[in-house]
This record gives C-alpha cells, structure tokens and sequence, in this order.
C-alpha cells in the first residue's frame, strides 16, 4: 500500500455490527487519533455526524479513489 499524504482522508468499512451508532459494511470517514491509536481504537465520524473511539477491530481501511474521496466528504 502506498503512504498516504498526511492531508489525505483515510477511510475504513465496517466489519461489526455490534454498535447501534455504527451500520455493517458501510464507509466511514477516519480521524486521525494517536493516543486512540496506541490503545488500539480508531476515531470514527458515525452515524450522528460526531467522532467517538471504537475498536480498530470493528473496521477494515479501504483505498478510495479521489472521486469518491470528494463523494464521501461532501455525504459527511
């Protein structure tokens, strides 16, 4: 995988479905988050349009092209 610009948006799909907050195999958008990091959480804009720390385990990153980087900025 190449390194991403520190700029860019990271993204990852959901893999769990065992948050009410969160919907099974959708896109969420990543923030970045390094003490969330060292304990193994990722901070995720959810479904109320806020970020909250959930487990890494609960999400796979995705590689989106620029369009769809735009598309998914602009839903969030």
């Amino acid at each position: 995988m190449k390194a991403r610009r520190k700029e860019e948006s990271q993204f990852a799909v959901c893999v769990a479905d065992s948050e009410s907050d969160l919907e099974l195999r959708k896109v969420y958008e990543v923030l970045p988050d390094e003490e969330g990091a060292k304990e193994n959480y990722l901070r995720i804009i959810d479904e109320s349009g806020e970020d909250y720390l959930y487990p890494a385990s609960f999400f796979v990153f995705v590689e989106v092209s620029n369009p769809a980087e735009r598309a998914l900025l602009r839903k969030s």
